[in-house]
């Protein structure tokens, strides 16, 4: 009785961490120089992070043909000059925005609460889909006044950043219920 084992003629080499960075920066810059669209560059950086071997690395990097000397350094501050533009005209248009936000008045300290949402039930009815029905609330608590999001669907936001139980907010401050934006104003 015989038994015969297979073993590959040549053992397959581990992948290393500085190859998957180098096809990475490689897949990064061809993508800064107008070599990969937007979702051909995402779909080959997820290929490239769950890659095994070096083989399937160079696949994805064959038809760039960058990584020349300087390139790299050339690359990196052509991105930081973009980012610093960019960061500038988001900012901009976040201030243009805000001043075209409608108001939403804050209620009379003697009020205990202000419901939002959809529901005919609430003290602001908003028709929006995005809006759940029982959205958030709008209240006065020691004296400072704190909005509660209720579990909705699609969100709750502060200035731009997600709620997750309560948080306080002032006079002048964004907040958004789904995709309806306010500012707050007490006048």
């Amino acid at each position: 009785m015989t038994s015969s084992f297979e073993f590959p003629a040549f053992p397959v080499a581990r992948l290393s961490d500085a190859e998957r960075d180098r096809a990475l920066e490689q897949l990064r810059e061809g993508a800064a120089l107008g070599k990969l669209s937007q979702d051909t560059f995402l779909r080959r950086m997820e290929l490239a992070l769950v890659a095994r071997r070096s083989e399937d690395l160079a696949v994805l990097t064959a038809d760039l043909g960058v990584r020349g000397n300087g390139e790299g350094a050339w690359t990196r501050r052509v991105f930081g000059w973009v980012g610093r533009v960019s960061a500038v005209s988001a900012g901009v248009r976040r201030a243009w925005n805000a001043e075209r936000l409608p108001k939403l008045l804050l209620p009379h300290p003697s009020a205990r609460s202000l419901r939002i949402g959809r529901d005919p039930g609430n003290g602001l009815r908003l028709t929006d889909e995005t809006v759940s029905r029982v959205h958030a609330e709008l209240g006065m608590r020691d004296g400072v006044w704190v909005l509660t999001d209720l579990g909705s669907s699609n969100g709750t936001t502060v200035n731009g950043l997600r709620v997750t139980g309560s948080v306080v907010v002032r006079d002048g401050d964004q907040i958004g219920f789904g995709r309806m934006n306010f500012r707050l104003s007490s006048s």
